[in-house]
């Protein structure tokens, strides 16, 4: 039995096409004089993200704790939606190494952030100086901010006097899902953070973003966390592929509101997906999870769930194959 692998966007492989270009990239010591490829992807991705300057860095986590490292002093508090990669998923390191105090939101929305950031604090409270936002929400199933609601988040931490930093790491689905322009779900943002490994199939980097000067500081941290590489093109050429796929994602939503309505139709609870991301309660999530492999059905556990990551490796009829297999154990 053919393993059908939904534990995360992540594993996807490089094609042949993807590969060709890997093998004929042109490249540069992008430490000592930046790769020609890699100036060109970081240039593409910051004129689609509608932002003056980008940097290409290994992992997301990199590209976020870079982001805050940056915003934040040591012992300053930041705001980031609960649940939120930069609070659960980077071991600590907003904390460890960029000395942010994190505060959870249960609700995110404009009165929460100036309700949790905003008014005076006598001299030995926390300084509030930073909101961390997420589009789309991982731990909440892929779900999206519209424009709107975004630039709603961004002008309540305006108002007082936060900066703004953006975990896009799968911003591509969000702008696809909504039909927006990837720039409209930036809008008003110091720093954006967008992954090339996820939804896009890319074996590898994430690109942060935002002011020119941002970038040159970025750059300088990134080399203090071992984060420079050197010729670089190689990575960044399977980058550019990949940001030709974006329009593809669209099937990846598809493909999981199909899994989606098919699971409940064999009675299990799952709820319409945003994007590509499935969350599924059950019973007993360890039994769950161990009776998906046992008929070649990977998942992952996400907030308590059953959680399945529709991607470009998985077919229509890999779909149908999944909910065949499930009705049967049902």
């Amino acid at each position: 039995m053919t393993p059908i692998d939904l534990r995360s966007d992540t594993v996807t492989r490089p094609d042949d096409e993807m590969r060709r270009a890997m093998a004929s990239a042109e490249v540069g010591d992008d430490v000592l004089d930046h790769d020609p490829t890699m100036a060109a992807l970081e240039e593409r991705v910051a004129a689609l993200l509608g932002v003056e300057a980008a940097l290409w860095v290994p992992s997301g986590s990199m590209g976020n704790l870079i982001a805050l490292y940056l915003h934040l002093q040591r012992g300053d508090r930041f705001l980031a939606p609960l649940g939120a990669h930069v609070l659960d998923a980077e071991l600590g390191t907003a904390a460890w190494l960029a000395g942010g105090m994190p505060h959870a939101l249960h609700s995110l929305t404009p009165e929460a952030v100036v309700a949790a950031g905003g008014g005076e604090s006598p001299y030995y409270g926390l300084r509030t100086t930073l909101l961390c936002l997420e589009n789309t929400h991982n731990a909440a199933g892929g779900t999206v901010t519209t424009a709107d609601g975004h630039a709603a988040l961004v002008a309540a931490a305006r108002s007082i006097g936060l900066a703004v930093h953006l975990d896009g790491a799968r911003l591509w689905n969000a702008s696809v899902a909504l039909g927006v322009e990837l720039r409209e779900l930036t809008a008003g943002v110091d720093t954006v953070q967008v992954c090339l490994s996820k939804a896009l199939g890319a074996p590898v980097g994430s690109v942060v973003a935002g002011s020119s000067s941002f970038v040159v500081e970025a750059r300088r941290v990134r080399k203090m966390l071992g984060g420079g590489v050197r010729q670089g093109g190689v990575l960044a050429a399977a980058g550019l592929v990949a940001l030709d796929r974006i329009p593809r994602l669209a099937q990846d939503h598809a493909n999981a509101s199909a899994l989606a309505a098919g699971l409940r139709s064999i009675g299990w609870d799952v709820p319409e997906p945003a994007t590509n991301i499935v969350l599924a309660s059950v019973p007993d999530l360890d039994k769950a999870l161990l009776s998906l492999r046992e008929i070649g059905v990977l998942a992952s556990p996400m907030s308590g769930k059953v959680r399945f990551v529709t991607h470009g490796d998985v077919s229509q009829a890999d779909i149908t194959e999944v909910l065949r297999r499930v009705g049967e154990r049902a």
